[in-house]
Order: C-alpha cells, then structure tokens, then sequence
C-alpha cells in the first residue's frame, strides 16, 4: 500500500460523529441543575398572530444543500409566537460539526413589517426534511420538527396528521405534565446516493436529558429509527417511551353531537396493540366528556400505534384537510422492552384544532436518577393498515354505535333504552370461510353494564362477519368496559376488540 494512500484513508476516518458524543452531553446536563430555556423574541414575534406567523416563509434558494448532489433539503422556522427559543442547530460533514448560523435574509416576511433591529440575535425554531416523495422533480415536505420534542413525517401520497415526541413525562397526572424539548440538534450532510438522513438530537427538561439518533428513509411508507438513551435528573412518576400524538372529535363510534356534513373527523381511530404473548389489540377512539385512561399491561410489546383505518373519501367528505390520507403511526420496539404497558389517553376537545389523543408505552422500572435507559424502536408512518397485521388473523374495519331497539310485531323497531354497538369483521381467513362456517364469539363486559344481545352475523358485502352488541348501562356516570373477539371453537380468528363506552353527562 503506497504512503499517498495510506494518508487518504486515514483522513476519510480520522473523524465521525455517534450517539455517544450527543449522550456524553445528555449526562453532563443531567448531572447539572436545570436551566430553563430563556426567550430571546422581541414583542413583535412574541405577540405574532398565528396569520402573521404563516407569512414567515423560509427561501427555498437558501435551502441547506440545494445545490449539493443529494436528494434531501433542510429547511429552518422562523421564531414567533410560543416558538420563542431558539434551538442550535448543526451540519456533520466529513470534516466535523458547523453550526448552522440564523440570518434574516433566509426568510421573507410577507407584509409583516419588522424592524431590522429586531431580527439581531435571533435563531431558528425547528427545520423541516424535504426530499422528492410524490415526482423526481419536486421536492416535497418528508418530516418537520417544531416545538419541544415533536415531530412528524409522511410516505408518498399523504399528508400531515398524527405526531411523534421524544419523550412523555407524567402525562394526564395531578401534579402537571413536563415537556421535554429537543433543544439541539446535528444533521448528518448526506451522500449523493443515501436515501436516508441521519438525524441527531438532544432532548433537555427540569427531570430528564436524552441523546436520539433518528434514520429517517422516506418511501410509500416512511420509517425512522429511533435510538436513545435518556438520564433522569429526577424521579418521575410516568415515563411515556414511543409516544404518539393524534386528535380524535368525532367519527362512527361517536357521531357528531353538532350538525355537520363530515360523518367523521379524526387523525387517527383507534389503538392497536400486538402484545408479546402474540395477541392483537384493536381499540376505538372517543372524544370523551372527561379525560380517560386506559392501560394495557403488556410485557415485551411487537407493536403499538395509533391507526386511521378508514381509507374512503365518503367517509370524511372533507376536500381542504384530507383525513383519508393521513397515515398511521406505528412503534416496533426492538429487543425486550420488559414488563410494562401501554397506555391510551383522551381528553375532550370541543374542535379539531387540539390534539386531543396519546399513546405510549410506559416501563415498569423506571431508571433511578443518573443511571442510563437505552431503548429502541422503528416508527412507521403508512396508509397500509392491513400489512401491519397477521393476515391468518381478521381485523375491526368499523365500529358504530346506535341507540338499541327491539322490532316489533310490526315491523318497527322500538327503542328500549339499551346501547348498540356494531363490529364489523374483515379478513382474508374469513372471506374464505363459507357463510356458515361454526363462528361465535367471545365477549367480556364490566359490571357496569347488562348484556342484552349478542348477535353475529355474516356479511355478505365484506365477507366478513359483523357482531351486535346491545346493552344497558346501570350507571352512566361510569365507563363500561367490553371486549370482544371471533372464534371457531378454541381457535382464535381475529384480533380483541376493546372499547370503553365513555362517560355521559
């Protein structure tokens, strides 16, 4: 090997940049008190109208490599309103780390009037990842992340909807809950022909500091994997790991209280689970009247998400924001995950505007103060619902709730006060059933509630089989629970619908 050679090697390895250089940071931090982040906007972009905001566009020319041989793009926000401070953001080249420096001349500010004094000592609130998802010669928004821990990316042919966070801690308790913030961040500059970026981040609260290194590779069905090693300051009660961000205001299961022309209106519709023990869990969303929680205790979990299982336009009606195509979220841990759960929380929310639904998995052992918790997972952002599941398994396409009744000797149905909920079964193990096949079900209920009818039926327009619950709530300040499941004598065909009749006032 010549001496010329042997120099160019050395150079092209004598530097690299990993997880462990952002978690050296992340324990250092944890080791010190905590220093709350300090604003530095002056009033006209700390009073911003949300509209005034809007008009704060970054420059697609000044783009971090839109001249370069790559496919990706990186754009920056500007601050204003609630995003009042500043995240650093840096570029890993070859060569190491430069940060990548504010200057107004980035933006253009519409007819917002701005005093060039007030643009000194700005920074950047967050970026956004474009890369050419839909045509070769368009570049189109990948991922964005913007405000504390918060990020969100699509596939082809989708549009925004659910988020991901880093971190959830103590969420829906008393005593408040903490939002940790990624407070900077390193891009690793691509090669020409990777088709994934590599995205570090470190994550800062009064209770805890995280390290993350996120792959982000867009496709039909984008994915980031996520790998992070998180140091507690302090003990926390609930440490949400995978957290996922939705909203839910009305849909099959719970129409519209209001008169409107979209039957449904949600980012995501349900909860699903695939536990370690090899069982499927599909859980429908409410927009309850008070908050409700609802834990699934699983130990060393495959799977978890929040998913938008209904696909047909029909079925939202909505032509400016789309529901039908927003994706679904996805969390597949990898390793053991240990004993632990996962956990559904929903708020009420009088309108679409607030994300109203979250998920996550929360371990049993929670790591003492200082002491290191590494974990793994894969995000899956997909309109492919169906490519999720077992296919020897059925899933729930819908669930509809109704007021119950009783057909009378003539004919018309006669309300009795009782609830009716609707199960509609699909899958390819049950299309090549016969219509007669031996299916029966398996239901559990709370003890808040009587059964009065379990009826199944098959459905000749799915090919499936759709069940009819109906049922008397004793008292409907309390939720009910209800599970329910297909079977052919002790064989299992489908995934356990769980649902939570909620709290009405």
């Amino acid at each position: 090997m010549t001496l010329s050679l042997c120099l160019g090697l050395f150079a092209s390895n004598s530097w690299a940049f990993s997880l462990d250089d952002v978690a050296a940071k992340a324990e250092k931090l944890a080791a010190e008190g905590y220093a709350a982040p300090q604003s530095n906007l002056p009033p006209v972009f700390r009073n911003m109208a949300f509209a005034d905001y809007q008009q704060l566009r970054f420059r697609g020319d000044k783009a971090l490599w839109h001249d370069e041989p790559t496919p990706f793009e990186v754009q920056f926000y500007h601050q204003g309103m609630h995003f009042n401070v500043p995240v650093r953001i840096n570029e890993i080249t070859a060569n190491g780390v430069e940060k990548v420096r504010y200057n107004p001349d980035m933006f253009e500010f519409g007819k917002v009037e701005i005093d060039p004094a007030a643009l000194e000592n700005l920074g950047f609130a967050g970026f956004k990842v474009l890369y050419p998802l839909n045509k070769a010669d368009k570049a189109d928004e990948l991922m964005t992340l913007l405000g504390a821990s918060y990020f969100r990316v699509i596939g082809k042919d989708q549009v925004y909807g659910l988020s991901a966070r880093g971190l959830a801690i103590d969420t829906a308790l008393p005593t408040g809950e903490e939002f940790p913030r990624f407070r900077e961040f390193w891009i690793e500059r691509p090669e020409a022909d990777r088709r994934n970026l590599v995205i570090y981040a470190l994550l800062d609260s009064p209770r805890a500091t995280g390290a993350y290194r996120m792959v982000v590779t867009p496709g039909k069905d984008s994915t980031v994997d996520v790998k992070a090693r998180v140091y507690l300051r302090e003990p926390v009660e609930k440490l949400g790991i995978g957290a996922l961000t939705s909203m839910y205001l009305f849909g099959a299961n719970q129409p519209s209280e209001l008169l409107n022309y979209r039957p449904q209106l949600h980012d995501s519709e349900g909860l699903a689970i695939h536990t370690g023990a090899d069982e499927w869990i599909w859980r429908p969303l409410n927009n309850p009247k008070r908050l409700a929680i609802s834990s699934y205790a699983v130990e060393n979990p495959r799977g978890f998400g929040l998913l938008q299982r209904t696909r047909d336009f029909s079925r939202y009606e909505d032509l400016d924001d789309r529901y039908e195509l927003r994706p679904s979220g996805w969390v597949e841990p990898k390793g053991d995950w240990g004993k632990g759960r996962v956990e559904l929380i929903e708020i009420p929310t009088p309108d679409e505007t607030n994300d109203n639904i979250v998920a996550f998995w929360v371990p049993e052992k929670r790591p003492e103060p200082g002491e290191p918790l590494d974990f793994e997972y894969r995000l899956h952002f997909t309109m492919d619902e169906p490519a999720l599941h077992d296919p020897k398994l059925a899933w729930v396409s819908q669930t509809r709730l109704s007021a119950g009744d009783v057909k009378q000797s003539n004919l018309i149905r006669q309300p009795d006060g009782s609830t009716a909920l609707i199960v509609d079964f699909v899958g390819q193990n049950l299309a090549e059933m016969p219509a007669d096949a031996p299916v029966s079900t398996r239901v559990s209920i709370g003890e808040n509630a009587e059964l009065v009818e379990n009826n199944l039926r098959h459905n000749p327009v799915t090919d499936g089989w759709r069940l009819t619950l109906r049922l008397k709530v004793r008292d409907p300040k309390r939720p009910v629970e209800l599970r329910a499941a297909l079977v052919e004598g002790e064989k299992t065909l489908s995934e356990t619908w769980s649902y939570q009749i909620p709290i009405s006032e």
